[in-house]
């Protein structure tokens, strides 16, 4: 063998010839001119400017220790054109997905790798792993009963108290709040701030969920405004899913999107489309209920009662008459009673006065003829003592004793000498 090897003419060419070479024959099968699509499962992707990924045979066992590995990259120009793309569709690239990529290989013989420069990305086929993914989590929820577990829960019919899952200071949490600010309503909202797009999303989204859930709320609202499928993404995790169906309380999402529901509308308790719809159905509800246990009885009662004013409104208007016509009636007998009671009260007074006056004239002419002081013109005096004690006997003095006697013009005094007493 080695006689062979040296008869035949040898032709020896350098490691820098070999890679020209076999560059040639790479570039002339799968090169820049002969672009290629290729499938694979990603295995590992990093992006720093440009896109790195690591794809493997899709299907293979993560322990196959002899499973191929391509490492395809997409340089900053055409990826953020792709990444756009991808965004406003509402998927990524990220370790598990099957993906398919067109591009061409390139040799770098500084370190013997071959790679692969992606030019495009199959979208259509990731969207239908990402539907395919999708469906397989709804099946599961399906399956595990926690597609409609959340809508099972009783939702009360005066939800004032609310939890609020959201991010201040967007649109759709003035629009939401804004609603229930304007209805005037005794609404109390607990809220607790997550982010609602990108990675870090569905765990701040599921944390503020068990949060509140733990909570006595009456319901809990997941809102967002509007924004692309990849914006949105969140909301079709299976995480954020979870947490819904498993909460205690009731969860209602108000999600500002158009198409297709995400994951979370669909085994929410209810979903409105829009967060301002979210805060009118919230509204409506209290609304509803305060008309139907406030409004209407108060206006049956209000009916009723107007009903009762304007019936003794009208009793005591005939009342009222009635009691006129009787009060004049009566006054007008009394004013007839009142005049023949004057008339013979004044007939009475004068012949009582008749009377008086005669009754005095002739107690005056007693009083005359009787008068003291025409016996005292006659001669007859009056005896008293210095007490003014009249003396009516010889006994009632004793001889010496002063005494004033009164005569009819005048009083005289005098000084008892003797006493004499006159026989029987």
């Amino acid at each position: 063998m080695t006689d062979d090897l040296a008869a035949e003419p040898r032709e020896i060419i350098d490691v820098g010839t070999f890679y020209q070479l076999l560059t040639a024959q790479l570039e002339s099968a799968y090169g820049r001119r002969s672009p290629r699509w290729i499938r694979g499962e990603v295995a590992k992707v990093y992006e720093k400017t440009h896109l790195y990924v690591d794809l493997v045979d899709a299907g293979s066992s993560s322990s196959d220790t002899k499973r191929p590995v391509l490492n395809a990259h997409c340089w900053a120009t055409q990826w953020n054109v792709i990444k756009r793309r991808l965004g406003e569709d509402g998927v990524t690239l990220k370790p598990g997905a099957v993906v398919n990529l067109f591009g061409y290989v390139d040799l770098y013989a500084p370190s013997g790798r071959i790679g692969f420069t992606v030019t495009e990305v199959d979208v259509a086929g990731l969207l239908g792993d990402v539907a395919r993914r999708r469906l397989e989590l709804i099946a599961r929820l399906r399956d595990e009963g926690l597609f409609d577990a959340n809508r099972r829960r009783t939702l009360g019919p005066v939800p004032l108290r609310v939890g609020l899952v959201a991010s201040p200071q967007t649109e759709g949490f003035s629009d939401f709040t804004g609603q229930l600010l304007r209805s005037r309503f005794a609404f109390v909202v607990s809220l607790v701030t997550a982010q609602v797009q990108g990675e870090a999303a569905p765990p701040q989204i599921v944390s503020g969920i068990e949060r509140l859930d733990a909570e006595e709320l009456d319901v809990i609202c997941l809102v967002r405004g509007g924004g692309s499928r990849g914006d949105l993404a969140c909301f079709d995790d299976e995480r954020v899913a979870r947490a819904i169906a498993t909460a205690r309380t009731p969860v209602l999402t108000g999600i500002g999107h158009t198409g297709d529901e995400s994951v979370a509308d669909l085994v929410a308790h209810r979903s409105s489309i829009t967060p301002t719809k979210l805060g009118e159905e919230l509204v409506s509800m209290v609304e509803d209920w305060r008309r139907r246990n406030v409004r209407e009885p108060a206006m049956t009662v209000l009916e009723a009662s107007e009903s009762l004013v304007d019936e003794a409104t009208a009793f005591l208007g005939e009342r009222r008459r009635t009691m006129i016509f009787a009060v004049r009636d009566r006054l007008r007998a009394e004013e007839r009673h009142l005049g023949a009671t004057r008339e013979r009260l004044d007939l009475a007074t004068r012949y009582a006065l008749d009377r008086a006056d005669r009754w005095l004239e002739t107690a005056r002419r007693l009083l005359v003829a009787y008068d003291p002081q025409r016996r005292l013109i006659q001669g007859w005096s009056i005896v008293s003592k210095r007490d003014g004690s009249i003396v009516r006997s010889v006994a009632n003095v004793d001889a010496g004793e002063e005494i004033t006697v009164r005569v009819g013009d005048g009083v005289l005094g005098a000084s008892v000498t003797t006493r004499e007493e006159m026989g029987a």
